[in-house]
């Protein structure tokens, strides 16, 4: 029996489990000093002023909304193939949620479109947040939406789950050159796991503060900012309606081990992709269109069916590639089609591109580790995959 080739996995070897039995040796499991080593590393390695780790990337977003300032009224823009999550952090701050489709040659967020609907919006109806995704690790146009934000008066909050270690014109995405808050997710299924875990950056010390306060309680033994200037450190006060969401020291232990490595899985990933691609350029598929001025970091490698019979038979596809061990999988079923969001008056047929999108691509196996000859059978599979339900 074939073993199970999924979408992507965490690869966790010695290093890693020394590194997390230490912690649970040790006096301290949370609120150590691995969260602040970790986010130390974090920066370091991405170049952001500051970082504060979190137990997701959910609760960095969610997080990151908060500490811009959005609130009940205000309005934020993101795009619609992604999870849940990008969308979901602005109705946790009682705020409007619109989307943006994508484009059709990267799957990530249309800047054109951007463009055109804030060109078209009035003035009391901009959006106070946009939220692009670098969809599978590539990054998005990132310079051309922060000149927009410069004109329009918005705030960026990068959502950045699949991206941590991509490159855009040699800069690391997590760097905030072009945005307020980038979040990272550490998820499993990432390039680099904490179990699970996220993180916010960001370049503004305010901002950094307030998602620090805001993801334990909003609790403060901080001087000068209490009220009564009680020294004695007994003494805290809550000044925010806060949270906790806190990484624990386990997992941080787990993500500064992983992150040593994260340069190894990026160049695995990146050299399975260009296999992928030399292997499957002769079927009726497309891949997500890249750049030479960009290294994405290969959290998902998608293949979108251009015949239309396989497109009609996408299910079968799906469902044979499953039932022959290769566990294919959909990223995303368009938000806006779920539906919890039809209360707020979305349809099928508002996005037609990320709906197009969702109907005809398959993320396959990529992670570190899957050999040479895993990949041969995949590409077997997916061919005769093809031919079948052609």
């Amino acid at each position: 029996m074939l073993k199970f080739h999924p979408y992507s996995k965490q690869n966790v070897d010695r290093s890693d489990i020394n590194a997390v039995t230490s912690v649970l040796k040790s006096n301290y499991l949370t609120q150590g000093d691995k969260v602040p080593k970790f986010e130390k590393y974090l920066s370091k390695y991405t170049g952001a002023k500051y970082v504060s780790a979190v137990n997701s990337a959910t609760s960095g977003l969610f997080l990151a909304c908060k500490a811009l300032g959005l609130k009940k009224n205000d309005i934020a823009w993101t795009v619609t193939n992604s999870f849940v999550a990008s969308s979901n952090c602005v109705l946790h701050c009682n705020a409007k949620i619109d989307f943006i489709d994508i484009n059709n040659e990267d799957f990530n967020i249309d800047i054109d479109l951007v463009e055109k609907k804030l060109k078209k919006t009035p003035k009391n109806k901009l959006p106070k947040i946009i939220i692009p995704v670098h969809f599978a690790g590539k990054p998005y146009d990132q310079k051309r939406l922060y000149n927009l934000s410069l004109k329009y008066k918005f705030k960026i909050i990068e959502d950045a789950s699949h991206a941590i270690g991509a490159l855009n014109d040699k800069q690391k995405v997590g760097n905030c050159k072009w945005s307020d808050v980038v979040v990272f997710s550490f998820h499993p299924v990432k390039i680099i796991s904490t179990g699970e875990g996220g993180a916010t950056l960001t370049n503004n010390k305010k901002i950094d503060e307030k998602i620090k306060n805001l993801r334990t309680h909003g609790i403060t033994r901080d001087l000068k900012k209490l009220n009564i200037k009680e020294n004695g450190y007994w003494y805290y006060e809550q000044i925010n309606l806060g949270f906790n969401f806190r990484m624990s020291d386990i997992h941080a232990a787990l993500g500064i081990s992983q992150l040593k490595r994260i340069e190894k899985f990026i160049r695995y990933r990146n050299k399975i992709s260009k296999f992928y691609r030399e292997k499957l350029k002769d079927l009726p598929i497309s891949f997500q269109k890249m750049s030479i001025k960009l290294r994405s970091s290969y959290h998902l490698f998608v293949i979108k069916l251009l015949n239309k019979s396989n497109i009609q038979n996408y299910k079968k596809i799906f469902n044979f590639l499953r039932k022959n061990n290769i566990l294919v999988n959909l990223h995303y079923l368009p938000i806006h089609t779920h539906p919890y969001y039809k209360k707020f008056g979305f349809r099928e047929g508002d996005f037609l591109n990320a709906e197009k999108y969702s109907k005809s691509a398959l993320s396959i196996p990529i992670y570190y580790g899957l050999k040479t000859n895993e990949q041969l059978l995949i590409i077997k599979k997916i061919k005769k995959a093809l031919i079948k339900y052609s």
